[in-house]
């Protein structure tokens, strides 16, 4: 599947999406800030690579995003104070706000 020289490089091209650069971003301020170490990162992403390759999915740009959120959502039950309720919930609040916001808006909570 993807085997970068670092595994904290996405495959070209990087970006299809704004979000994913913004999760990278996550992902590389929590190690910067201590919240887990590269090396934590890099396992966790790693992980969620192989599972996906396991399941079958395609090596594609979204299956490599798919896993950069996996492995953040795994690092920060484990490493923040943020649980998967919490997530759920603000997942489910974006959601209801995005859903309301007329085309072209801002999205607001």
């Amino acid at each position: 599947m993807f085997a970068p020289d670092d595994p904290l490089t996405p495959p070209k091209p990087f970006f299809d999406e704004p979000w994913q650069a913004q999760a990278l971003a996550l992902a590389d301020s929590m190690v910067k800030s201590g919240r887990f170490t590269a090396t934590d990162w890099a396992g966790a992403l790693g992980l969620a690579l192989n599972q996906a390759q396991e399941n079958g999915a395609p090596d594609t740009l979204e299956t490599y995003y798919t896993a950069v959120l996996s492995a953040l959502e795994t690092l920060s039950d484990a490493r923040t104070d943020i649980t998967a309720q919490d997530r759920s919930q603000r997942r489910a609040e974006w959601e209801a706000a995005y859903l309301r916001t007329p085309h072209g808006k801002p999205v607001e909570l």
